[in-house]
């Protein structure tokens, strides 16, 4: 499994990511408040601007306060964490 620092120490993980994009479209603020309502919204901006929005193949909306570039060479680079699951357990 892979997982992104996606800042203030929260990870999510990179095989879960569908899309990162910006929040400034009229759609993108659209499935905001939708997820805000349906409580699928994760909010780790840490009092920050949001500048990227991450959606999740389980439709979990992550608000982020990194840019939608830094945040993408972190999910395409060594930024990222690798963890092997244990076949022992």
């Amino acid at each position: 499994m892979k997982l992104v620092n996606i800042g203030s120490g929260n990870l999510v993980s990179a095989d879960r990511i569908v899309t990162v994009v910006s929040p400034e479209s009229a759609p993108i603020k659209r499935i905001i408040q939708d997820a805000k309502e349906k409580g699928m919204l994760i909010d780790a901006t840490v009092g920050r601007k949001t500048k990227t929005v991450i959606v999740t193949d389980s439709d979990h909306i992550i608000l982020c306060y990194l840019t939608v570039e830094k945040l993408a060479s972190r999910i395409g680079d060594g930024a990222a964490v690798r963890f092997e699951e244990d076949d022992n357990e």
